[in-house]
Order: structure tokens, then sequence, then C-alpha cells
């Protein structure tokens, strides 16, 4: 017997559906910034074997001799990027849905058995609750990544006002790299994210925009006793 039972709360939705379009400017706009002084490669004794952004990639995204703009908008939406995952831990802390989210002491090993589940290798599933532990490691992670980027990018946006906060990234050139390698994150998180939605279906989906996913439920089997106390 199929029922409808409630999964994500409103602000969890919201929350969720406005950090896409915010975060996806802000890889966006970094991408502007970045063109100037794209200076992070793969060099070993004077020869570079990799470079992350060729000079096609820029031309082929439109990303060349737009840094003012990139800075514009990267500057704006990082305040509405850190209200929103502020509101987010809030929430959570709040209502003490952070039991649900955070990872356990057996989550990392669990991961495992959800990796070999959904790469088909092993049949059974680990049991979970509302989240398994393979979401429970990715959740956690990127609010800890959220964070990061946030702590990194006043050390980058102002050095010298911020500069407690730039020493404790350990100075503006390695903030700026742990920046780049968040961003990296965010992309391969993404990817991820959306392979995992498509395997998951429809169902499940559909319970992030409307809040309600449909499951099947067991028939409560009739007996004399059932019949008594629907009959009061």
């Amino acid at each position: 017997m199929k029922a409808i039972k409630e999964k994500h709360s409103l602000l969890m939705r919201w929350t969720h559906w406005v950090n896409f379009p915010i975060l996806t400017i802000m890889i966006w706009s970094g991408m502007l910034i970045y063109w100037s002084n794209d200076v992070y490669s793969i060099t070993l004794f004077g020869h570079t074997y990799f470079k992350f952004f060729p000079q096609g990639f820029y031309n082929t995204f439109h990303f060349s001799k737009r840094l003012s703009e990139g800075m514009a908008f990267h500057f704006l939406f990082m305040w509405f990027f850190a209200l929103n995952g502020i509101i987010y831990v809030l929430y959570t802390i709040i209502s003490g849905s952070w039991r649900e989210l955070l990872p356990q002491r057996k989550s990392f090993k669990e991961a495992w058995l959800v990796l070999l589940h959904d790469l088909h290798i092993r049949k059974m599933a680990p049991p979970q609750n509302k989240y398994n532990a393979a979401q429970r490691i990715a959740y956690t992670a990127i609010i800890v990544m959220g964070f990061g980027s946030l702590i990194t990018g006043l050390a980058i946006y102002k050095p010298v006002q911020f500069a407690t906060i730039a020493w404790l990234c350990g100075g503006y050139h390695l903030a700026r790299i742990l920046h780049f390698a968040l961003t990296i994150g965010y992309v391969f998180f993404f990817l991820i994210h959306i392979v995992q939605v498509i395997l998951a279906g429809w169902n499940n989906f559909r319970s992030v925009i409307s809040g309600f996913e449909i499951v099947n439920e067991q028939a409560k089997p009739v007996t004399t006793s059932t019949l008594a106390e629907d009959g009061k």
C-alpha cells in the first residue's frame, strides 16, 4: 500500500534550491577573476605538464577581459551565499535535524557499502534513515567546504583588513590555493550529486521539490482486535 510521507521541510528545500544558482554564479564570476592571474599548473623542471585552463577555454566561454564584472558579481553574491549557509546551519541546529545529518562512528564503513551498492557490486544496501552514510559524509563535508570558502575568501578579499584570518589560512597565497581547491571540489560535488539524483529516481527528486515522498507500506493485517479498534 502506497502512502505519502513528509521528508524535507520548507526551509531545507528553500536553502537547497537557492544555494544552487548562487554557487553557480560564484563559480562563474570566480572564473572571470581567475583569468587575470591563472597561475596554477603542474610544472616540473621548468616544463608545464598540465595547465588548468588554457586560453582556448577562456575564449570558448568568454571569460577573458571581464575582471571588473567578475569582481562585482563575486563580491555581491558572496553575501547571499554566506547568509543562505548561516540560515541552513542555524536551522539544522535549532530543529535538531543535525542528528540525521552528521556522520556517525559507523558511517565511513557503511559509506563504502553504499558505494558498492551504487556500482551494482553489492546487492543489499546498508540500512538508513533519512540519509544514508555516504550522504551524511557528503552533506556535512559541503557545509565545512562552504565555511572554508568564506574564510579563505575573506582572506583574499581583504588581506590587510582581515590580516588575522589571512594568517590563520597560512597567508594570502595559501588562502588563494585553498579557495581554488574548494571551488574544484564544488564542481565534483555537483557532478556526483546530479548522478546520484538520477540514480535515486523521480520519487527522491520530487521530495526535494514538494517535501513529500511516496513510500510503500505493508498493509496492516485484519484481526479481531483490529476490527474492535476500528469500531470504537
